[in-house]
């Protein structure tokens, strides 16, 4: 049966509207935007079946065109659509970024990460560039890698930071497939890049390691 001819207290968006997007389930919210579900199941059991599909949201949202046309019901249009959904979410967050002291708005920091490189099957080792008011000027991916390594070079991240004059940075990098903590060659290039970045007065607030759902700061480990 269509949501259409549930009861009206029952329906994902019309629950939505009276109580918040909060109150629904992953499955009731993929089904706001799917709007319509396929011949013989609810946007509601086609939610679910994405989620079972990929066990995760994260990595729905990290799927490939090929993987997600994989679920009956869904293709290009809709794949289409989720990543610009995606895309609009982090411009939204890099916009607050851009207003705000990154150290006022920690929260945010994790969340623009999360959604630049938090669903990435490759390591990515990504740098946010600061202006003096440690206001974002450009998150930029420097370097990428295979599923577990990435290599970086100290030489090229203070090129970049020069170039777009940057007064401060925040280091980044995902672990596609371990936990958030630092290996000790992570420690080692933490302290190698802050001593480069620090011959041409640049600071390093922080390093973010993005896994799964989790992040770990280096900052608040006091390993920066």
């Amino acid at each position: 049966m269509g949501i259409n001819h549930w009861p009206e207290e029952q329906r994902p968006r019309e629950r939505l509207i009276r109580h918040g997007a909060t109150a629904l389930s992953d499955a009731e919210l993929l089904s706001v935007f799917l709007r319509v579900g396929v011949k013989g199941k609810s946007a509601v059991d086609l939610g679910r079946d994405m989620l079972m599909q990929f066990g995760s949201l994260r990595a729905l949202f990290g799927a490939n065109l090929t993987d997600f046309a994989k679920v009956h019901g869904l293709g290009s249009a809709k794949y289409a659509q989720l990543q610009a959904v995606l895309e609009l979410a982090k411009r939204s967050i890099s916009e607050e970024l851009q207003t705000s002291s990154s150290l006022s708005s920690p929260q945010a920091v994790r969340q623009y990460l999360q959604l630049e490189i938090g669903n990435k099957h490759y390591e990515s080792f990504t740098v946010l560039f600061l202006d003096v008011k440690n206001r974002l000027i450009i998150g930029q991916e420097l370097f990428r890698g295979s599923l577990s390594h990435a290599s970086v070079y100290p030489r090229e991240v203070v090129k970049s930071a020069l170039s777009h004059n940057a007064a401060s940075v925040i280091l980044a990098h995902n672990h596609p497939s371990g936990s958030p903590g630092p290996s000790s060659a992570d420690l080692t290039l933490t302290q190698t890049l802050k001593s480069a970045l620090a011959l041409v007065d640049i600071r390093v607030l922080d390093h973010f390691i993005v896994a799964s759902n989790k992040v770990y700061s280096f900052a608040e480990n006091g390993q920066i």
